[in-house]
């Protein structure tokens, strides 16, 4: 009886003895071809032109399809079934090229290697070539991956750390600008170098640096992980007489040593005085510092000198100093030019200055309109657009000696952090 099926050891022999040229991408091909003809017979239970009672389908022909590989673009003919369907287990689904070729793709990508480059790089390698889209698509799994590694836990202890930045030029919100790259590196207690951690912020501002080196501490950079501190408030709680009520000063005392506290100290309120627009904690802030909404209605954060006014264009418009314009778009998105309005009005302010908003039809009274203006400490507002920084300034020191009050922070060491930063 002949065989049904070409003898592989036999080919690939035949094509080592002849030295042909192509011999892995061939080699390849043909073996793919076999690995899907053993997959088709094993899914439809039955050889090809085979007589059984266990068949559930037929074969239906074959479609074309490309498939780029490290040794070249292979041409396969992917059986199909009737009824029914069948996709190789050899292939990835929407995917011409295999794993490992995206890999150096993504290689290539992050050690600056163009678009236009990487293409050619692949035809270098006998492939079609990629597009940029796809050079993109491609780069653009490595996010999950970075992010996760951004987050990560840090496990052990690192007694040595280095921290720095540099300035790197990006693409933001369809404009290209300069923003700072800050990293910090850790050498372990058995002198293993680590990278700790990494992030992307428009400078190399206190809060930025602020917020960074916290993020370190939270994932463990002392070795404080989340067991260790959890094993401590157990164990504080448990020892507490049951007549004392709940033992914070004994959870304060079990914390320090890891570097918790229940207690916010300036510092942190200075961080939480510049947080900016959209930021996961700034919505909770607001509606904290201005009590009394409705939350059973739907608030958006709205900028209260609007957004729009900010670009390039309209800041030159306005009479901005070239080397100011960063300063008022930094601004424009942080807290203190920030509050809390129902959806409709949101979308009734729109673009309009604040003065202009505040003279509109949604204050029926100037009773109610100054009682708002003091209650969200916009009684600050200037009558223009020059008095914007000032206003900033000047309401975010009455955010933070809110924060103080509903803290417990005394206004003093308030005074001190301002004064530390400053000296810096």
């Amino acid at each position: 009886m002949a065989k049904a099926r070409m003898d592989l050891s036999a080919f690939v022999g035949k094509l080592l003895e002849e030295q042909d040229g192509d011999v892995l991408r061939e080699g390849i091909r043909v073996l793919s071809q076999a690995l899907m003809e053993t997959e088709v017979a094993g899914l439809i239970g039955a050889e090809r032109h085979e007589r059984s009672d266990t068949r559930t389908a037929f074969r239906n022909g074959y479609r074309t399809r490309t498939w780029d590989t490290r040794v070249g673009t292979i041409e396969l003919q992917i059986p199909k079934v009737r009824p029914g369907t069948y996709f190789p287990s050899l292939l990835q689904p929407r995917r011409r090229a295999e794993h490992a070729l995206l890999a150096v793709v993504q290689e290539a990508y992050v050690h600056g290697v163009s678009t236009r480059k990487v293409d050619e790089l692949m035809k270098a390698l006998g492939l079609d070539g990629v597009s940029k889209s796809e050079v993109s698509r491609i780069c653009g799994e490595l996010d999950p991956l970075v992010e996760a590694f951004r987050t990560r836990p840090l496990t052990g202890e690192h007694p040595y750390v280095w921290v720095d930045a540099t300035y790197h030029t990006v693409r933001v919100d369809g404009r290209v600008t300069s923003q700072a790259t800050v990293v910090a590196v850790g050498v372990t207690a058995e002198g293993e170098r680590q990278v700790l951690g990494v992030d992307v912020g428009p400078s190399e501002d206190r809060a930025f640096w602020t917020a960074f080196l916290r993020s370190l501490v939270k994932r463990g950079i002392w070795g404080s992980g989340l067991d260790g501190l959890l094993t401590r408030q157990r164990e504080a709680i448990r020892s507490a007489p049951a007549d004392a009520g709940w033992p914070a000063d004994a959870l304060e005392e079990a914390m320090a040593p890891l570097g918790k506290s229940l207690t916010f100290s300036a510092a942190e309120i200075s961080e939480l005085s510049h947080l900016p627009y959209k930021s996961p904690r700034t919505f909770a802030v607001l509606a904290l510092l201005y009590l009394g909404l409705d939350l059973s209605q739907q608030f958006h954060e709205d900028h209260i000198f609007p957004k729009s006014r900010f670009t390039p264009a309209q800041l030159r418009r306005n009479g901005v100093a070239e080397d100011l314009r960063e300063e008022y778009q930094t601004e424009a998105n942080g807290l203190a030019n920030l509050q809390l309005l129902p959806g409709l009005v949101n979308v009734e302010k729109t673009n309009a200055w604040p003065w202009e908003w505040l003279q509109g039809p949604h204050f029926v009274a100037d009773a109610a309109r100054q009682q708002y203006l003091v209650a969200n400490d916009l009684d600050l507002l200037p009558d223009s657009f020059d008095g914007f920084l000032r206003f900033c300034s000047a309401r975010r020191k009455r955010i933070e000696k809110r924060l103080c009050t509903l803290l417990g922070v005394t206004e003093p060491d308030m005074v001190d952090a301002r004064t530390s930063v400053g000296d810096q």
